[in-house]
């Protein structure tokens, strides 16, 4: 299922899009190495296409759930390289206030983006219901989210997309199959060789392609969201792909066979985009000054910016703040 690729103007702005997620994952490394990035860190390195992809597929309005591999579609829907690096720092001015240092950040009106769960799959119901909600409003948005090859074995997954396609939501979930959930292979959950087949289980289309070809990722993404948006139902996808790092920062996929990483490392989704792309120099020379003044700036404000006050810590944990009183420890009556 393939349509016309995006315009030219277009397609260097998904090249854009895709060298400055590689390059604030590359930063935040680095930033983690130099220890100003405590905790996890994740790495969408060898996923970026599918990001960019599916969130130019998507219209202004529309609603995206990410999930922490997702940076590039939180930059693509309008949070800025800013947001991101000083939310790895973990710093007063990140969109989490300091509270977090991973990607669980979003903006609801600003951006349509949901903040990212840490239960895998559970993002699933969390878009079903606000199809629904824009549905019930009159509004003709899309909900699309994401989860990996292991969390479309979640209840969550089953139990959303079931509700979804009953009521025929605007829905579209993408499966970024990585061939890993953690470190269980896939075939160690399913039987399945296409996991878009699981769209039989709900009587939904389910379609499969190449996460590490942007365009096609665009193209199947696009038609699926339009598809939803016209009424069709909830659309699922599944975009065969690969980590090119472990888990996360502790871990060193060890568990990859002999030879895989070589071979997907010649499936790089950038070096093929830019192959197909053939930027001019001038194209080139502009991506490249603009990706410098981007994540040095980024880096920069982050690393200037102040550690969250520690009276803040119970803000936004209860629904009304006024009620917070909160005496530090040192203050209190022996």
């Amino acid at each position: 299922m393939k349509g016309d690729a995006p315009p030219r103007a277009v397609q260097l702005e998904m090249y854009y899009y895709l060298r400055l997620t590689r390059a604030l994952d590359e930063r935040a490394q680095v930033l983690y190495k130099q220890g100003k990035v405590v905790g996890g860190l994740f790495s969408s390195l060898g996923q970026e296409a599918i990001s960019i992809g599916s969130a130019f597929a998507l219209e202004k309005g529309d609603y995206v759930g990410p999930m922490i591999r997702n940076s590039g579609t939180v930059l693509a829907r309008g949070h800025t390289a800013r947001d991101v690096m000083s939310n790895y720092l973990a710093k007063a001015t990140s969109p989490t206030g300091g509270k977090d240092n991973s990607q669980h950040f979003g903006d609801i009106e600003r951006t349509g983006v949901i903040s990212c769960i840490s239960m895998l799959g559970t993002l699933v119901p969390v878009m079903t219901g606000m199809a629904l909600g824009a549905r019930m409003k009159g509004e003709k948005r899309v909900a699309m989210t994401y989860v990996g090859d292991g969390a479309s074995s979640t209840g969550d997954f089953y139990e959303g997309l079931n509700f979804a396609a009953v009521q025929r939501l605007p829905v579209v979930v993408i499966i970024e199959n990585n061939g890993y959930a953690y470190s269980t292979p896939t075939s160690k959950q399913s039987l399945l060789r296409n996991l878009a087949d699981k769209s039989k289980a709900f009587g939904i289309p389910g379609y499969a392609g190449d996460g590490n070809d942007v365009l096609e990722v665009h193209s199947i993404t696009k038609r699926c969201v339009e598809d939803a948006r016209e009424g069709k139902g909830p659309q699922l996808i599944e975009f065969k792909t690969l980590r090119m790092r472990g888990h996360a920062t502790h871990d060193d996929a060890s568990y990859y066979p002999p030879g895989l990483l070589d071979e997907w490392m010649k499936k790089d989704p950038i070096a093929r985009f830019e192959k197909k792309l053939k930027p001019t120099k001038e194209e080139k020379a502009a991506v490249e000054e603009r990706l410098k003044t981007t994540v040095d700036d980024a880096v920069d404000f982050a690393e200037k910016s102040p550690p969250p006050p520690g009276e803040n810590a119970l803000q936004g944990v209860f629904e009304d703040d006024s009620i917070i009183q909160f005496t530090p420890w040192w203050k209190r009556d022996a």
